[in-house]
């Protein structure tokens, strides 16, 4: 896979949305030791999206962290008219996403971590689904590798020419 480039969060405008906070137990010899993580997608409206998970002693201090992680992660989604071009199925450990354009008007159809992933990305009309697992991190992964995963069909109708006329195809 092709190395992108990194997008820098400071000129964007973004937003933080808490999806998921989850408290787990260290049993240690006095008792509980409770910690947190938070899963926290980030987003500016206008194609670019984050997501990070965020862990401390504290829930305000896993969710910065989270948000910073976020931050650090954002992708960028091709879109035309508030939707994304074609169809595509991800996967991530148990979870399974269908992301499919719909038309204008339609309205962003999705739940849980999937709806708060395509809004922060400024996506406005879309048909989800959610199959197998609704591990929300899981969800969120998946639905992330799907937006990354995504070309804008001009540009790779171009690339696809470029690589074509640039090297010599054989009859084979």
């Amino acid at each position: 896979m092709e190395q992108m480039e990194r997008i820098d969060a400071r000129d964007l405008n973004l937003s933080e949305k808490l999806i998921n906070i989850n408290r787990v137990a260290k049993v240690v010899k006095r008792g509980r030791r409770f910690s947190f993580s938070a899963l926290v997608v980030v987003g500016d409206g206008e194609g670019h999206v984050g997501a990070g998970l965020g862990k401390a002693r504290e829930v305000p201090a896993a969710i910065r962290k989270g948000g910073a992680i976020a931050r650090r992660n954002l992708i960028e989604v091709p879109m035309v008219e508030g939707t994304i071009h074609y169809k595509i199925v991800s996967k991530f450990g148990g979870a399974k996403v269908m992301l499919k354009p719909a038309a204008p008007g339609t309205g962003v159809i999705a739940g849980g971590g999937i709806r708060a992933t395509v809004e922060a990305a400024g996506i406005k009309d879309i048909v989800t689904k959610s199959m197998g697992s609704s591990n929300p991190l899981n969800v969120v992964r998946a639905t992330m590798l799907a937006l990354g995963q995504l070309k804008d069909p001009k540009q790779e109708v171009a690339r696809r020419k470029s690589t074509v006329a640039g090297g010599e195809r054989s009859s084979g």
